[in-house]
């Protein structure tokens, strides 16, 4: 009797594990059915993308990265990495929304070891609260790496925080606040900590609208926003490490993931053209010889971000969970080359796949448009502004050493 074989997993699954491989195929049916339907709409008014988030609540996903003891389904950066990939082929603010979320749950999971802290990943678990974050700051030049407003300690033992933040995405949907504070009024602006406030112990002033070009449906405006908390909110790690250990290496890599769907739409449309031109001219049309030019650097870009998102799960199985790798100015250099390269290469494939399509990829009401592709494409660069993090890179280059030289 022959013996039953089962199907390969696609290759982008391989390595998961059953259970991981099923959640990734449920998002990417969550990204067919609910986010790309609704996609036109988010993006043409500018709203949150609320369908696709429900769905994704719906399967416990906002905490899929909290470890199984508290409930969630433990699930590592290569499947997240993964979800963000499907759903930035049909939404791209979703998946954007969904990436900067995990961010905020990658920070609270790998240095929130307090009591309030396990406590608060069980509520995730079960109320599937969503997090934004509150790190960019109006006066510092947009350094994360810096903050103006202190941890100001009440008479009664609370705390209080005031900070302007030029730009919070989704906060007016979201249920909690990771913001990025001085970590009292005596500190220097380096000496940063993050703090975790409930929406209800905030007072938010809207400032200035989120009339975007594109990733409209992040809904990002400026908020001055005046927290009250617990001094047991306080997050206990340094930001320093957690912005070495997670918040960059999260950011670069769930981004880059994103951005890759985004690519990965962008060709899927441009080959659609180039095919159903060929069948029209029963040939091959002369726009396939960029096809495979765009086609070649796509490859090249999700080699580089599946990657990178696999050698950090690498790192984090370490004992140490990562944290002499991830403080080395090696990782550093390479995570910032990651982000850069793939934020220019996101805008640079959707160009030459809009150049493919034509007019036909121009026009917003086609089966083949680019135009919100390319208009997403672009936000890439900006955040985390690409000449500040070449700057950076400069500095450190300095002392780098590529051993492949």
């Amino acid at each position: 009797m022959n013996a039953i074989v089962k199907p390969a997993l696609p290759a982008s699954l391989a390595g998961l594990s059953p259970a991981a491989a099923a959640r990734v195929e449920r998002v990417r049916e969550i990204a067919r059915q609910v986010a790309g339907p609704a996609a036109a709409a988010v993006d043409r008014d500018a709203r949150f993308p609320h369908e696709a988030i429900d769905a994704l609540k719906a399967e416990r996903l906002l905490s899929a990265h909290v470890p199984e003891r508290f409930g969630g389904l433990g699930a590592n950066i290569t499947e997240l990495g993964q979800m963000c990939e499907a759903l930035g082929q049909r939404c791209a603010s979703a998946a954007m929304v969904f990436a900067m979320h995990q961010v905020q749950v990658a920070c609270l999971v790998r240095h929130g070891s307090t009591p309030f802290f396990e406590n608060y990943l069980q509520e995730l678990v079960r109320e599937q609260r969503l997090i934004a974050s509150v790190t960019s700051e109006a006066g510092v030049g947009g350094s994360v790496r810096t903050s103006i407003c202190p941890i100001e300690t009440e008479a009664d033992g609370s705390c209080r925080v005031r900070k302007e933040g030029t730009v919070v995405s989704y906060g007016d949907a979201a249920d909690d606040f990771l913001i990025t504070v001085r970590r009292n009024v005596e500190s220097v602006a380096g000496d940063q900590a993050m703090v975790l406030a409930r929406k209800p112990q905030c007072e938010m002033q809207l400032v200035g609208t989120w009339d975007a070009m594109g990733m409209r449906g992040t809904c990002s405006p400026g908020y001055t926003l005046t927290a009250r908390f617990g001094p047991e909110q306080v997050v206990p790690a340094p930001f320093a490490d957690i912005n070495a250990h997670t918040m960059v290496p999260w950011a670069h890599i769930l981004w880059s993931s994103a951005w890759l769907g985004i690519a990965t739409d962008a060709v899927a449309r441009a080959r659609a053209f180039v095919r159903d031109t060929g069948r029209r001219m029963a040939a091959t049309p002369p726009t396939a010889t960029r096809l495979s030019d765009v086609s070649t650097q796509l490859q090249l870009m999700r080699v580089h971000v599946h990657e990178w998102t696999r050698r950090y799960d690498q790192m984090t199985a370490a004992a140490d969970g990562g944290a002499q790798e991830l403080s080395s100015v090696a990782c550093a250099v390479q995570l910032n080359h990651l982000k850069l390269a793939s934020s220019e290469l996101v805008a640079e494939i959707c160009t030459k796949a809009l150049r493919i399509a034509g007019t036909t990829g121009y026009r917003n009401d086609s089966p083949y448009s680019i135009t919100r592709h390319l208009r997403d494409a672009h936000s890439a660069a900006l955040m985390i502004g690409n000449e500040r993090i070449h700057a950076a890179n400069g500095a450190l280059h300095m002392v780098y050493r590529d051993d492949a030289l």
